[in-house]
């Protein structure tokens, strides 16, 4: 038996209960894997509250680092004892241990420890995907950061820095200013007492940016679009202030021609050759030094709900984790 954190049905925190949940011998390309540390993200609060909907009762979590324990028939990625992260096909990493499928697992280097496994590979993934991939960011390119203290804002700073674009990033709190502008963002945009849009109509002189990265959602959606040059896009991927509401497309062809994509990290790297590659130059930037993982706050694993209440309140910085 492993306990679980597991929603019986969707709702605020107090959903979340700890359960006894038998997990058993891995089958046929699966390996078994105790957990030591659990990444906390907001795509866990949107599975509990029901915005993305699962089949109940059902564990939650997306990405652990811990230790393979068995393997098995046919599994060659692994091999009991290897030090693995892993983001989960379907949620169910705030557990002590659990199966997963094998070609899941990625290995770890051994300069890269389980607390900043745990606290980057999520994050850091879709940092990876979305300046790589979605809109390939270029040396000397502009870039708004929206909620830039938090733990994807942070990876996405330094890494930017590293590409040599320059960073503007809005923020909450004088405190949270401090803390990007020491993470290499060059603008930083206190939200509660500025106008983002002027600001950044201010800093590229009335040009506008060629792309603009939005985890906040509603609040910041049609302002955003505003920030923006002439055929310039915008990746909207989070919904923490709520979701997006509809629009109707000639809404961009009204700002510009513009270009606006929905993406999710878990398509960039569904197949195993991706995840490896993206890994592999995660990986890299935090052995270069490039990228300095910020822990914000560890919890038992029996007290979930109040590291999700942290994380809801954006209050916290960095990346938050659960101990088993």
């Amino acid at each position: 038996m492993a306990r679980t954190i597991r929603i019986h049905e969707t709702g605020g925190p107090e959903v979340l209960r700890l359960d006894d949940v038998a997990v058993g011998e891995p089958g046929p390309g699966q390996a078994r894997v105790r957990n030591a540390v659990i990444g906390v993200n907001f795509v866990d609060i949107y599975h509990r509250s029901g915005l993305y909907p699962l089949p109940l009762p059902h564990a939650l979590g997306s990405e652990a680092a811990g230790k393979v324990e068995a393997v098995g028939p046919g599994v060659t990625e692994v091999a009991p004892g290897d030090r693995v992260v892993y983001l989960a096909p379907a949620p169910g990493a705030y557990a002590e241990a659990l199966l997963l499928p094998a070609e899941r697992l990625v290995k770890l280097p051994a300069g890269v420890s389980d607390d900043v496994a745990a606290a980057v590979f999520l994050k850091g993934l879709t940092v990876q995907s979305f300046i790589r991939r979605t809109y390939p960011v270029k040396r000397g390119d502009m870039v708004l950061w929206h909620a830039a203290a938090g733990g994807v804002g942070l990876i996405a700073v330094q890494w930017l820095k590293a590409l040599g674009a320059t960073v503007i990033g809005t923020v909450g709190s004088d405190e949270k200013a401090d803390l990007v502008r020491a993470h290499g963002c060059e603008h930083v945009i206190v939200y509660t007492r500025e106008d983002f849009v002027t600001r950044v109509k201010e800093i590229t002189n009335g040009a506008g940016l060629p792309v603009v990265y939005d985890s906040v959602g509603k609040a910041t959606f049609e302002g955003s679009l505003d920030c923006l040059r002439p055929m310039g896009m915008m990746v909207t991927f989070g919904n923490a202030s709520g979701p997006v509401p509809p629009i109707a497309p000639a809404v961009l062809t009204q700002h510009g021609s513009l270009f606006l994509t929905r993406p999710s990290v878990t398509h960039y790297v569904a197949a195993r050759a991706d995840r490896e590659a993206a890994a592999a130059d995660l990986f890299h930037q935090l052995e270069a030094g490039r990228i300095q993982v910020r822990i914000g706050g560890r919890w038992p694993l029996a007290e979930a709900a109040e590291a999700q209440r942290a994380l809801a309140s954006r209050k916290t910085t960095g990346s938050l984790l659960l101990l088993p």
